[in-house]
């Protein structure tokens, strides 16, 4: 075997020389090789051998793998082994660019067929039809969503979405929760223009008939000095505030801008919300569900979901307006005119950059991203290259590919990483274990008891405000740092217990995914249960077994500590079918509760 291996090392030594690349033993270099041996090795009595072509071919190497699972984590709900496989072969920046030329799934169709099928089966069930919703409402919306994560296919545009959602805010927890349809509709606009121009978002969601609904611009009206009333400034103030330039003006990479005495500097004040909210008065709904034509008093109630808000010119507020930095809007306008040129204003800012930046990078790659990054993104926003301000797919590739979410040397940074969202703590199991749907292929799941637990579920927001402050810090050593950890405002006693108690569901019972039992016909089962067999033949070796958690939930960056706890506890259990069972619940509960999985490095 020595004499097979250096001869087999000569040779490559030879070809290195010759094609001057560099090549070394297990590398993958064997093309022209052969290794003989006199035994080939077993790990225990299974599937697995070790055989001595593999001291050669580099079939042992798993690093692309590993940045393939985390590079998933980052811009997916989660990976399986066949993706990961897929993007180690094909590599990262190609498998992005494929996810760009995916075609899009959206909410809104999928909640309108389930509605439908749901509405069926009640009825076949016996139910009486007064006895149903009018209309797709919140329980729809979230069986759509569940269903298009865990069966979708484009998964890269599906993420940005998500992300999209967390900084441009509508939400369920409001009287939108009985509007199904409108949320998807609504959810469907950051699909559409998830790899698209942000300047068409901020003009897609201002005309959106369940944002008007959710911070009151549908049916805003101009000025009424008979009945002492003035424009509504919710819309005004949030689409500044949290949709574009922020409180402070920032410099490129982030940082506050600071005056002479050292102080931030306001963006806006209570007299520019006021010219802002003149903009965006006169807005009524599309179009009616019913025959009678729209009115500008008409609420969401009766409107066409799927039609953007109208302009009632005499409903608008005349003359001109007053926006940031001595911006002056025209007399004479129509709204439409009105609300384009404050848009463009918005859009045009130079806080919108690194606003938008800041977050995104956030929500993808880690919580303090360094003023080098965040500048390096902004440029990217402000010209992809093309002379395009905006491009979203750009920002995002950029994001995706910089250094600080690629290289080692940031993984091992101090202030690299981020507290894994509960939602993609949750997504993450379930396409990685996700079982058979035991009913007509659906992954439909209630989520009001997750909501309730974690304090987190899709377009269940309590406050326009997100789930989280982007510049939240917990007290103790994070804060002491002077970094933020955005999720942890969202991670205390009783959420931290309540998702262990989650985990334990998943992997003892396994219970992944659930509807209401009433959502589908009579003797049918209602949950998609978490199949782990996968993971049995590894289970017959404590050390495989880890191995593989190790790599599909942590990318290999399981510590040596919680290693060796685990594998102490695994070796309780002796490899029958009952003890492996055990070894793989207990093994995937512990990595699953553990920092080595929901710090995402």
């Amino acid at each position: 075997m020595t004499k097979n291996l250096l001869t087999a090392a000569a040779l490559l030594i030879g070809l290195s020389a010759f094609n001057q690349q560099q090549q070394f033993i297990g590398g993958g270099n064997s093309e022209g090789v052969s290794v003989s041996s006199s035994s080939d090795a077993k790990l225990y009595d299974g599937v697995f051998t070790a055989t001595g072509e593999n001291t050669i071919n580099g079939a042992g190497l798993e690093a692309k793998q590993m940045e393939a699972v985390r590079f998933l984590s980052q811009a997916t709900f989660g990976a399986d082994p066949e993706l990961t496989d897929y993007v180690a072969e094909i590599g990262i920046e190609s498998w992005i660019d494929e996810q760009f030329a995916i075609q899009p799934n959206y909410l809104a169709p999928s909640i309108n067929e389930i509605f439908q099928t749901t509405f069926e089966t009640f009825l076949a069930e016996g139910g009486d039809s007064l006895d149903f919703t009018t209309r797709p409402n919140w329980v729809h919306l979230d069986y759509a969503w569940w269903d298009n994560t865990i069966k979708g296919k484009d998964l890269l545009r599906q993420r940005m979405a998500y992300a999209l959602s967390e900084i441009v805010v509508i939400s369920a927890e409001s009287t939108l929760g009985s509007y199904g349809e409108a949320l998807g509709v609504y959810y469907d606009i950051l699909i559409e223009n998830a790899f698209g121009n942000y300047r068409d978002i901020l003009d897609d969601v201002t005309r959106n008939v369940a944002m008007g609904t959710y911070l009151s611009h549908l049916r805003n009206a101009k000025t009424d000095t008979v009945n002492n009333t003035n424009p509504d400034e919710n819309y005004a103030r949030e689409i500044m505030q949290l949709f574009s330039i922020g409180l402070y003006e920032l410099n490129q990479d982030g940082t506050l801008k600071l005056d002479g005495d050292g102080n931030s500097i306001p963006t806006y004040n209570n007299e520019d919300i006021k010219e802002f909210a003149k903009v965006f008065t006169g807005f009524g709904i599309g179009g009616r569900i019913d025959t009678s034509e729209a009115t500008f008093t008409n609420s969401i109630y009766i409107a066409d979901v799927t039609l953007p808000m109208k302009m009632w010119d005499e409903k608008h507020e005349p003359g001109e307006k007053h926006l940031l930095n001595g911006y002056v809007i025209a007399d004479g306008q129509t709204g439409d005119e009105d609300v384009s040129d404050a848009l463009d204003h918005l859009f045009n800012h130079e806080n919108v950059p690194p606003f938008i930046a800041t977050r995104l990078i956030q929500h993808f790659v880690k919580s303090n991203p360094t003023p080098e990054y965040v500048s390096e993104i902004s440029a990217v926003f402000i010209d992809n290259g093309a002379g395009i301000r905006g491009d979203l797919g750009a920002v995002l590739k950029a994001i995706l590919l910089h250094p600080e979410a690629r290289t080692c040397e940031w993984i091992n940074d101090a202030a690299q990483g981020k507290l894994r969202e509960p939602i993609l703590r949750y997504t993450t199991v379930a396409r990685h274990f996700g079982g058979f749907s035991p009913y007509d292929n659906r992954f439909w799941n209630y989520s009001y008891n997750f909501k309730s637990d974690v304090d987190q579920h899709p377009l269940h927001s309590p406050t326009v405000f997100n789930f989280f402050s982007p510049g939240f810090s917990p007290n103790g050593e994070i804060s002491d740092a002077g970094l933020i950890a955005p999720v942890f405002e969202i991670h205390n006693s009783r959420t931290g217990i309540n998702y262990a108690n989650w985990v334990y569901y998943w992997v003892e019972y396994e219970y992944l995914l659930a509807c209401r039992s009433s959502d589908v016909p009579e003797d049918n089962d209602n949950v998609v249960g978490t199949n782990m067999t996968r993971l049995y033949e590894y289970a017959k070796d404590a050390d495989a077994l880890l191995d593989q958690l190790d790599l599909f939930l942590c990318h290999g960056q399981l510590t040596e500590r919680t290693r060796g706890i685990i594998k102490e506890t695994l070796l309780e259990y002796p490899p029958t079918v009952t003890g492996l069972t055990e070894r793989i619940q207990l093994a995937s509960y512990l990595i699953l509760i553990s920092p080595d999985y929901n710090i995402l490095k």
